[in-house]
């Protein structure tokens, strides 16, 4: 890589840092910061948190602290800034890499994917005075929005159904190998309503308990972000967590605390509410055309 070539890229990561505040202050989120060094992580099953010393850890979202904000009566937020995941590094990932991530009370998880979709096209248009961009050689439009559940996606480019994909161990298989290529093929695609097993910390559709009030956001086969119908239920929470860590001790994982703060914000009583983390240098690399992280950012 060329200094030059990183310099014009970073100098684009600012036009999009900005771009993306703006539209966010038009829309009167509140932009905040939360500790990065916390006491204890959500305990995800895939995903190993950085350890800090003296019994804390680097987070892997800011997720739990800007739920406690929801609690405490923050409507409408954002943030930007590093997160850490322990052992990832590759093209599209690194241990530390830079999260948007942003939550709205009284807003449904469609809702929050619309405001997604228009924010990506605005921060498109703002930097490159358009919404059409080539990346790795293909033409995509984020003007182009697609919807399409998970189990749609799996019976269209896998021929199997996601629930049974899911019991027999092969979701994760089909997901990387037939599923995610196809997805984001023109512009942008939600992948929604995931399986029950797979809510993570999403509460389920009122209208079918068989899926989770879940999506992921899709460009030309990358994974972009992660956004929920927020779950509420201090009861489920709490049953999901003891869940993923006895999984992860099984796994030999790191062992975490529980997250009393997150805890203590259910009891005070968390609103209805929908919130998405978006790898920001995931979005930078495809609005400039760069095939790897490191093209992105500095460090």
């Amino acid at each position: 890589m060329s200094t030059q070539t990183l310099l014009r890229n970073l100098r684009t990561r600012s036009a999009l840092l900005r771009a993306v505040r703006d539209f966010f202050y038009a829309g009167e989120f509140l932009e905040i910061e939360t500790p990065v060094k916390i006491p204890a992580p959500a305990p995800e099953e895939y995903i190993e948190s950085v350890t800090a010393g003296q019994g804390e850890f680097l987070r892997t979202s800011p997720e739990l602290a800007m739920k406690e904000l929801l609690s405490l009566g923050v409507e409408k937020m954002f943030q930007i800034g590093s997160a850490f995941r322990a052992g990832e590094f590759g093209r599209k990932h690194r241990e530390e890499f830079t999260i948007l991530e942003y939550y709205a009370s009284g807003w449904d998880y469609r809702q929050l994917a619309d405001f997604t979709a228009r924010m990506m096209q605005f921060a498109a248009e703002k930097i490159l005075g358009k919404s059409d961009f080539v990346f790795d050689g293909r033409h995509f439009d984020m003007a182009c929005v697609e919807y399409i559940t998970v189990d749609e996606a799996f019976r269209k480019y896998a021929g199997v159904s996601a629930f049974e994909a899911d019991k027999d161990n092969s979701f994760d298989e089909v997901m990387v190998l037939k599923v995610e290529p196809n997805l984001g093929k023109e512009g942008i695609t939600f992948l929604c309503d995931y399986p029950a097993a797979r809510a993570s910390l999403s509460r389920l559709s009122r209208s079918n308990p068989l899926v989770a009030e879940r999506w992921e956001v899709y460009v030309g086969g990358i994974e972009l972000g992660n956004a929920f119908g927020e779950l509420t239920d201090a009861v489920e929470q709490r049953r999901r967590f003891k869940e993923a860590l006895a999984f992860r001790a099984s796994c030999g994982m790191l062992p975490y605390p529980e997250p009393e703060a997150f805890y203590a914000a259910l009891d005070r009583g968390l609103p209805d509410s929908s919130g998405c983390a978006i790898g920001f240098d995931r979005l930078t690399m495809l609005l400039t055309d760069s095939n790897d992280i490191s093209l992105v950012r500095f460090g």
